[in-house]
């Protein structure tokens, strides 16, 4: 059952009750209490991420006593959870005993058609969210709360590696998928990675200091401490873009490789005129954005060569072209063979 439909069930009386049940009661200043929702084949990068920055937050160098931080995972059976790498994870607190938390983190993984976390962990996060505790949603954890119903009406963050996933799944939704992470009132999203550590980084600001997030990051070998709206890292097709118009824009292409979208379009969506588009991709790339997209829709067409048995006309229409002639038109003139020969020669 999703919460949308569960929130049907609750009158104000049941609401109150739920807020009083995981609001947490005054306690002393600067503490940050968090749970974790691991998803099976969870990904263990995200998790880890997080929780070290807690960790490293918690106590003076990296001593790891739990002072200004605590956190818990959470589990209906107390099995074992296997992560996405096979390294199982034993949870630490059964659901029926969960404390109240600042945070309710739900940590994604593999991406399949199974349900991943059991119908009471659902219950209980969409109880949560009603009661009004913030929940986030770490790398595919975001799949899990749009299953759920609990990010109707909130801006969601997902990796640009997911975006088609996420739209093919959810056809009404479009996640923001060219930053860190988004904060949209009590609900946050991040696109996990590195992304995971700068977004717990931002709560351990809020809850406990600069000081302490900055701490954490610098012993994770990690610069500084990135907001939200930094652009997410992607490659390019021949070196990696730094100016992040030139990341927001390579991403706007790599969302829309079947239906390309013309340069005015890029520009005006990222808020920019055509000139100043061309030039900064100039500057960053030594390329026109025209040229770094024809490169992202070959590389999307060669990889369906490499990997599938769909027709030349097929993967031609996937990757922005009109049709076969055109696609080995444009590969010819850009990588010296037709389509029928690339495939030829990496079968």
């Amino acid at each position: 059952m999703t919460c949308s439909r569960l929130r049907h069930w609750y009158n104000n009386d049941t609401i109150e009750v739920l807020s009083r049940h995981f609001t947490m009661p005054d306690r002393p200043a600067k503490h940050l209490n968090v749970a974790f929702v691991l998803a099976d084949n969870f990904t263990m990068s995200a998790f880890a991420n997080f929780v070290d920055v807690l960790r490293l937050a918690a106590d003076d160098a990296d001593k790891s006593r739990r002072i200004y931080c605590d956190w818990t995972v959470l589990s209906g059976d107390m099995a074992s959870i296997r992560s996405s790498s096979g390294i199982h994870l034993q949870p630490e607190t059964r659901l029926r005993n969960a404390g109240r938390y600042d945070y309710i983190v739900v940590v994604g993984g593999l991406i399949g058609d199974q349900s991943v976390i059991s119908a009471e962990m659902t219950d209980y996060l969409c109880r949560a969210g009603a009661a009004g505790v913030p929940l986030i949603g770490l790398c595919t954890g975001v799949f899990i709360l749009q299953e759920a119903g609990l990010l109707a009406g909130y801006r969601c963050c997902v990796s640009w590696f997911h975006h088609q996933d996420f739209v093919d799944r959810f056809d009404t939704e479009r996640p923001v998928s060219d930053q860190l992470f988004v904060v949209d009132r009590d609900r946050l999203t991040c696109s996990g990675g590195q992304g995971a550590a700068h977004l717990a980084a931002f709560l351990v600001a809020r809850h406990i200091g600069q000081a302490a997030a900055t701490k954490s990051l610098n012993i994770m070998m990690i610069d500084e401490a990135m907001g939200g709206e930094r652009p997410q890292p992607a490659q390019v097709p021949s070196r990696r873009a730094r100016d992040p118009l030139v990341k927001r824009a390579v991403h706007a292409m790599v969302q829309n490789i079947e239906v390309p979208k013309t340069l005015n379009d890029l520009a005006a969506g990222l808020g920019v005129g055509r000139r100043t588009l061309e030039r900064r991709f100039v500057e960053d790339l030594g390329q026109t954005p025209q040229k770094v997209y024809v490169d992202l829709r070959l590389e999307k067409a060669c990889a369906r060569l490499r990997q599938g048995t769909d027709s030349i006309a097929e993967i031609a229409l996937s990757c922005g072209f009109c049709d076969a002639s055109h696609l080995s038109r444009v590969m010819k003139a850009n990588r010296g063979t037709s389509p029928a020969e690339y495939r030829k020669a990496t079968r």
